[in-house]
């Protein structure tokens, strides 16, 4: 024979404590130990930021991707991974510079009823107004942290009219202050990427994929797995546009070649627009 029990549970409201907030730290504190090497903003440390700013490091490079439909071979973060390797190359060559976190959230179609992109599942959208609020927040906390430039580039289409709508009104509000604001349209120039694979022999035959040579071989210097590598050698599918992808260091050998040359196109166009 079981007899059932019953218990009764009383909470009282001394039982959970507030802990109190973090004291917060002596901004002028020195750093305890060595900076890391890296120029991507979201991983380093607030004192390591502090001290590259102090040193010298002034500009902000802000990169907008997207999350959407990209084929059967590329993961939806497409843009966000190219742009890990071109932002650091930009950053690296113009010197003085950091990357803000790469913003993924973008413009993609409307979201209901959806269009573009939105018809598919693994995208998201953002409105445009959103975009742009998006946008400006970030913009005005890095002026608030005292950097002199910042600079907007975008890897998609649909990123470009919120970019440069956002540079133009931050220019105007904050004219005549210590910071100033460079979208670069110049960076989203894929007929100036085509051009430069056919002077080197590279001619693609479109296959109606979202996809193509130059943004797998970038992408594959990054992580061959966001092309899905393994999976398409073993389906016999390493190919993209009637170009094999093997042998596999060929084709990430592009990839460096082709982010090299739009990060000096890029850099290019941001001293020009510094000297404005």
């Amino acid at each position: 024979m079981f007899r059932l029990m019953s218990f009764v549970v009383v909470a009282t409201a001394s039982f959970f404590v507030a802990q109190p907030n973090p004291v917060s730290p002596d901004f002028n504190t020195p750093r305890p130990i060595d900076a890391v090497d890296t120029v991507f903003l979201e991983d380093m440390t607030w004192m390591e930021v502090r001290d590259a700013m102090r040193a010298g490091t002034d500009t902000i490079l802000i990169a907008t991707g997207g999350v959407e439909q990209n084929g059967p071979y590329l993961v939806a973060g497409k843009h966000n991974v190219v742009l890990k390797a071109t932002t650091a190359a930009i950053a690296k060559k113009l010197g003085n510079t950091l990357v803000a976190p790469i913003v993924p959230f973008v413009p993609e179609g409307d979201i209901q009823p959806p269009t573009v992109h939105m018809k598919y599942p693994s995208t998201i959208s953002v409105t445009e107004e959103t975009y742009a609020a998006l946008i400006t927040d970030i913009a005005a906390s890095f002026k608030t942290h005292g950097f002199k430039r910042i600079v907007l580039i975008g890897d998609s289409g649909g990123n470009q009219t919120g970019l440069k709508s956002v540079a133009n009104k931050l220019n105007k509000l904050w004219a005549g202050g210590k910071t100033s604001i460079h979208y670069i349209p110049e960076y989203y120039d894929y007929g100036a990427v085509g051009k430069f694979l056919e002077d080197h022999g590279i001619k693609q035959t479109p296959e109606g994929l979202h996809d193509d040579f130059a943004i797998t071989a970038m992408m594959m210097t990054v992580d061959p797995s966001s092309v899905r590598m393994d999976q398409r050698i073993a389906a016999g599918k390493f190919s993209i546009n009637g170009i094999n992808l093997a042998p596999v260091e060929k084709t990430i050998s592009w990839g460096n070649k082709l982010i090299e040359f739009r990060a000096t196109q890029t850099v290019a166009a941001i001293r020009k627009s510094f000297q404005k």
